[in-house]
């Protein structure tokens, strides 16, 4: 039997867009299902970023509406690819969803994409489900998709981190912090790398070390993108901007290596939300809270041609 989304795309012209509830505890996840108009060629799950990223691609209360994820899924329903635009736990629609911080550990958000992909299939009535996965979403699709070779039938991974997380935060952390803060900071670091939590980090480090956000730091840091990719055997397209200022060229460059058979694609001037972005970080980040810009050449075409080949 057609779903009702299915079911309306032959009453209506265009792609047609539905809200999309999957069980969970403690409250249900939503998300939007966009069904291009005529035949479905494949479906995938958009998997958000990190902290309170939306559906879309948004992050308001930090000034991000460039709305991302949402312009990806139009191009790709263009293509004839359906598209999952997912809210995180407790995100947007999905904020009932979030345990306590206490309790959250990336495991959650690892096995809700693996949920998603399963419901996109069957909605879509396709065998598998791709991730595509943005930023911190690059690394819960490499996680999700190990071992599950016959639900997810490829990823693709857009602005992600190619090295372990607490490497590219002693990077991002080294030059703003002052000596003894920094200090106190790769200490903190180290340890919850080797999976103890700290009780002495510095007052103005509580946004990051706060005791009730440990535990998930610790199972997001023992992730290692490297090995989890080199361990997938499937097909993998990773795509990375060359003004990106969160991510950089050498963590796509090392997934690529650590994936001989993936498709690395580096797209000239664009930044981490996928639009053509000057190199400086002013002009950059406007670009951050404009959902007027297009996303940049390329990137739709290149996801889209991917995935299409299989």
């Amino acid at each position: 039997m057609l779903s009702l989304a299915l079911a309306a795309t032959l009453l209506t012209t265009g792609p047609v867009e539905t809200a999309v509830t999957l069980p969970a505890s403690p409250a249900p996840l939503h998300a939007s299902l966009l069904v291009p108009e005529g035949a479905v060629s494949a479906v995938a799950v958009i998997l958000p970023g990190s902290g309170p990223t939306d559906r879309d691609g948004n992050s308001p209360q930090f000034g991000i509406t460039a709305q991302p994820y949402r312009l990806l899924a139009r191009g790709l329903a263009d293509r004839g690819i359906a598209t999952v635009r997912i809210d995180k736990r407790g995100i947007g629609e999905s904020a009932a969803a979030a345990p306590a911080e206490a309790d959250l550990r990336i495991t959650a958000y690892v096995e809700d994409a693996r949920a998603w992909a399963a419901e996109a299939a069957a909605r879509t009535g396709q065998p598998c489900a791709w991730l595509i996965g943005h930023s911190e979403g690059a690394l819960i699709a490499v996680a999700a998709a190990d071992g599950h070779e016959d639900s997810i039938c490829g990823l693709v991974l857009l602005s992600g981190a190619g090295r372990p997380a607490g490497v590219i935060l002693r990077e991002q952390l080294g030059p703003q912090l002052p000596e003894p803060m920094k200090t106190e900071a790769f200490h903190a670091l180290s340890e919850l790398e080797a999976g103890r939590t700290v009780g002495d980090t510095p007052p103005a480090l509580a946004a990051l070390f706060r005791p009730s956000v440990q535990p998930y730091l610790i199972s997001w840091l023992a992730l290692d993108p490297t090995a989890l990719i080199a361990a997938w055997d499937g097909p993998v397209l990773i795509g990375q901007g060359t003004t990106d200022i969160q991510v950089g060229v050498v963590d796509a460059e090392a997934m690529a290596a650590a994936q001989p058979d993936a498709r690395l694609v580096l797209w000239d001037g664009v930044n981490h939300v996928l639009k053509i972005a000057p190199a400086d970080r002013a002009g950059n980040v406007a670009t951050y809270a404009d959902p007027n810009l297009p996303l940049a050449p390329g990137v739709v075409e290149d996801v889209a041609d991917y995935i299409l080949q299989f």
